[in-house]
């Protein structure tokens, strides 16, 4: 009766162990963890957001504050799963976001007079620190539809790369 018993605990820990894989191993568990990855600031994030501002001509000051917009951008993201839609080896995962609309900010290239000297010329340092101080002010959000696609791979479920539009709304800085 003992072996029995010890038999058969450790069959119910074998399948408790293969549902416990199982229940993250679906589409919408990879989407919320990778979004759930921005919350928290994971190490990917921190890497992207560092990789990202190797290629612009802001100042070391101004990549701080870039990088600290960006972690509190991140950690106020809101997202709903909508729907999740599996086609065999393909998986489409639809989620509406809610994000900081910094847009406005970005697409607006008129700089304002008082940054300009006598000639009407401006330094763009002035004009990236000003561009800055606008998106710390942005308090509006806007929401976006964004559709991951997954794919299955050695029974694994895998994201497909984000278009760079649906990366844009991810950070706020989606322009129509």
């Amino acid at each position: 009766m003992k072996k029995w018993f010890i038999g058969l605990l450790c069959m119910i820990s074998l399948v408790g162990c293969s549902l416990g894989k199982d229940m993250t191993n679906t589409p919408t568990k990879k989407v919320e963890a990778y979004l759930d990855g921005y919350k928290s600031l994971d190490d990917s994030v921190i890497e992207d957001i560092d990789d990202l501002l190797t290629d612009t001509e802001y100042t070391l000051e101004q990549r701080t504050r870039y990088k600290d917009l960006m972690k509190k951008h991140y950690k106020d993201i809101q997202y709903e799963i909508k729907d999740e839609k599996i086609n065999g080896d393909k998986a489409t995962v639809e989620v509406e976001i809610e994000v900081k609309d910094y847009s406005k900010v970005l697409s607006n290239s008129i700089v304002p007079d008082e940054l300009k000297d006598e000639e009407g010329n401006y330094s763009e340092e002035e004009y990236y620190n000003y561009q800055l101080d606008q998106m710390e002010k942005v308090e509006d959000k806007v929401k976006y539809t964004v559709t991951f696609y997954l794919t299955k791979v050695n029974n694994d479920w895998v994201m497909d790369e984000l278009s760079e539009s649906n990366k844009q709304k991810i950070h706020g800085i989606y322009i129509y």
